[in-house]
C-alpha cells in the first residue's frame, strides 16, 4: 500500500496508508464517535469540507450498499481511520467501503493512531488538516494547509442544495404538506415524514416565500446542512418571514442555528463540536434524557428564556456533556427547533417523537 501522512495546521503529523483514492485533500478535522452508521456520516452533506476521523477503531466492516446513503453522493472532504475491514460481510452490500471511496475520488489515510489524533483535536480544537498520498514532506503539506480557509464564515448550503426542486410524497393517505427547504438535508428526513402522511417538497436553498407558498405548505422545515450559520442571512430572513405569516416552523442542526439567528440570538463555534451517536440530550420539556446523533460545530448562544419580536422563546433541550443549546421553542408563534437529528440514521431513535411534535403543531395551527 502507499504511504500516507495527515498534517494538521499546528504541525502535529501522523502517518499511515493510503485508503481510498490516491491523492490529497484538505478540511476541517473533526471526529465522531458513532461505533457504526459509516455510510451515513460519509453521506451527510452537513460534512461537506470535513476530513472526519472515527474513533471506532474497525471500520468498513459491513462494506456499503445501494440503500443507506443520504444523498446521492460522498460529501466529506477526506477519511481517517485506524482499522480498515480487510473485507466487508453483509448480506446487504454491494461493495466494500475502499472500492466506495476510490470510486468518488475521497481521499483518506488508515493506520493513524485515532485515539491520539482525537485526544489532540480534543484538547487543542477542530482544526484545519491535509491528508496526502502523494507527497510525502510534512512541511510542504503543512504550507498548503494554513493556505486552506477556515470553517468560520463559510457559507456552504448553497453547495449542497438540490438544484431542482423535487417531491417525495407521504405513504399511505396524505395528510399534511411540509416545504422543507434543503441547506443540506438528508434522505432520511422526508421519509419519517412520509411515515406521518405528509407530502415534502424539498427546495432549493434559495427559494423565495413566494416559491413555498407556491406548493400550498401547511408548514416549513428548515434541513440541517454545513458551513457557519452566521453566514446564511437568505434562510434567516426567510424564516422570519415564515413566522410572521404564523407558518408552522420546524428546524434541524442548522436549521435550528438558522431559526436561532432569526429570533434574534448569536451563534459560535463550538472548541470540537458535537459529532456521534452517542450524545445525552434532556427535553425540558418532559425531562426526559434522549441518546442522541449530533453533527455540529457551531451552536445558539441563548438565555434559558427570553422575549422578543416573534413573544417568549425557551431553551426546550440541552446536552448533558456541556450544556450547550440544543432546541428552541417558542410559545407565541408555531416554531421549534432541535440541534441534533431525530432522523436519524442508523440511530439511535430515541428522538422520532419529535417528528410527532411537528406534526402535531402543524394540525393545532
Amino acid at each position: 500500500m502507499s504511504e500516507a501522512i495527515l498534517v494538521l495546521e499546528d504541525g502535529r503529523t501522523f502517518h499511515g496508508e493510503a485508503f481510498g483514492a490516491i491523492g490529497e485533500t484538505f478540511g476541517e478535522a473533526v471526529f465522531t464517535t458513532a461505533m457504526t452508521g459509516y455510510q451515513e456520516t460519509l453521506t451527510d452533506p452537513s460534512y461537506h469540507r470535513q476530513v472526519v476521523v472515527q474513533t471506532a477503531p474497525h471500520i468498513g466492516n459491513t462494506g456499503v450498499n445501494e440503500d443507506d446513503d443520504e444523498s446521492d453522493r460522498i460529501w466529506v472532504s477526506g477519511y481517517v481511520v485506524r482499522d480498515p475491514a480487510r473485507m466487508a460481510s453483509n448480506w446487504r452490500a454491494t461493495d466494500s467501503l475502499e472500492l466506495r471511496l476510490k470510486r468518488e475520488g475521497i481521499v483518506g489515510i488508515a493506520g493513524v493512531d485515532t485515539r491520539a489524533l482525537t485526544r489532540h483535536l480534543r484538547e487543542r480544537g477542530a482544526m484545519r488538516v491535509g491528508v496526502s498520498s502523494v507527497d510525502s514532506d510534512p512541511f510542504a503539506l503543512l504550507a498548503r494547509v494554513r493556505e486552506q480557509p477556515e470553517m468560520v464564515g463559510a457559507d456552504l448550503s448553497a453547495e449542497v442544495t438540490t438544484p431542482q426542486p423535487y417531491v417525495v410524497q407521504a405513504q399511505g393517505e396524505h395528510r399534511l404538506t411540509v416545504a422543507a427547504l434543503d441547506l443540506g438535508i438528508k434522505r432520511n428526513v422526508p421519509r419519517r415524514l412520509a411515515k406521518r402522511g405528509i407530502t415534502t417538497h424539498v427546495m432549493p436553498a434559495h427559494s423565495t416565500m413566494d416559491d413555498l407558498l407556491a406548493v400550498k405548505p401547511d408548514a416549513v422545515f428548515f434541513s440541517p446542512g454545513p458551513g457557519d450559520p452566521a453566514t446564511a442571512d437568505h434562510p434567516m430572513h426567510l424564516a422570519q418571514e415564515v413566522m410572521r405569516r404564523r407558518i408552522p416552523l420546524f428546524g434541524i442542526c442548522f436549521g435550528s442555528q438558522i431559526l436561532g439567528r432569526a429570533l434574534g440570538f448569536g451563534t459560535y463555534k463550538l472548541g470540537y463540536g458535537h459529532r456521534g451517536i452517542n450524545q445525552p440530550v434532556m427535553d425540558q420539556i418532559t425531562r426526559k434524557v434522549e441518546v442522541t446523533s449530533h453533527n455540529h460545530g457551531f451552536a445558539v448562544d441563548a438565555p434559558a428564556t427570553s422575549e422578543g419580536e416573534f413573544g417568549r422563546v425557551e431553551v426546550s433541550h440541552v446536552c448533558l456533556n456541556d450544556n450547550v443549546v440544543e432546541g428552541l421553542r417558542c410559545l407565541d408563534v408555531p416554531a421549534f427547533t432541535v440541534q441534533y437529528h431525530p432522523e436519524a440514521a442508523a440511530g439511535p431513535h430515541d428522538a422520532d417523537y419529535l417528528f410527532d411534535r411537528f406534526t402535531e403543531l402543524i394540525e393545532r395551527a
